[in-house]
């Protein structure tokens, strides 16, 4: 049995909070959304994979939930936190506006304090309370559609935090408030 800290509690009791409520980008994209929800990703630091289905007939689905936070933890430690299944959402919805179903390349999805303060203590300009440290936060990029394409369908979602970083070849998307960058 694992141990679960404070910080995974809370952590994980917000998630499960906003997973119960219906979260839509717009109406429009809703209407295209049918009983399920499948997204593909890959860790690009680890290699593993998600590609399957995590929303189904009205709810999400926790077997996938525990592969997807296994696939998006912290790469440098190990470590794993819940993710916010409205991140889940954004990736599917703008997967359907990019018309693919190509996997998204992944470079950070959940980030360890420990491992988000020896990154900014190094330099990388990371954010001192990243959204990466509650599992609401991931820095991709779509292969085979340009990085700009991406931003600007993001942006138009208004779901949430998106940050446009072309020099190192991704685009950051958060389940915080409408903002971009």
């Amino acid at each position: 049995m694992q141990n679960v800290n404070r910080r995974q509690f809370l952590g994980g009791s917000l998630i499960i909070a906003a997973a119960t409520q219906m979260w839509w980008p717009n109406t429009s994209d809703a209407a295209r959304l049918a009983s399920g929800r499948s997204i593909s990703f890959e860790n690009a630091h680890t290699g593993d994979k998600f590609n399957g289905e995590y929303w189904q007939d009205g709810r999400y689905l926790p077997d996938a939930f525990a592969q997807i936070k296994k696939v998006l933890r912290d790469h440098r430690n190990n470590e794993i936190f819940p993710i916010d299944p409205r991140l889940m959402d954004i990736l599917f919805v703008l997967q359907k506006r990019m018309d693919t179903n190509q996997s998204y390349n992944v470079f950070s999805g959940y980030r360890s304090p420990e491992t988000n303060r020896r990154l900014r203590r190094m330099g990388f300009g990371v954010a001192e309370r990243s959204l990466h440290m509650q599992g609401q936060a991931v820095d991709l990029r779509l292969p085979g559609r340009r990085l700009s394409d991406l931003r600007r369908q993001a942006v138009s979602l208004k779901a949430g935090g998106v940050g446009y970083y072309p020099n190192s070849s991704f685009v950051h998307l958060d389940t915080g408030r409408v903002r971009h960058w």
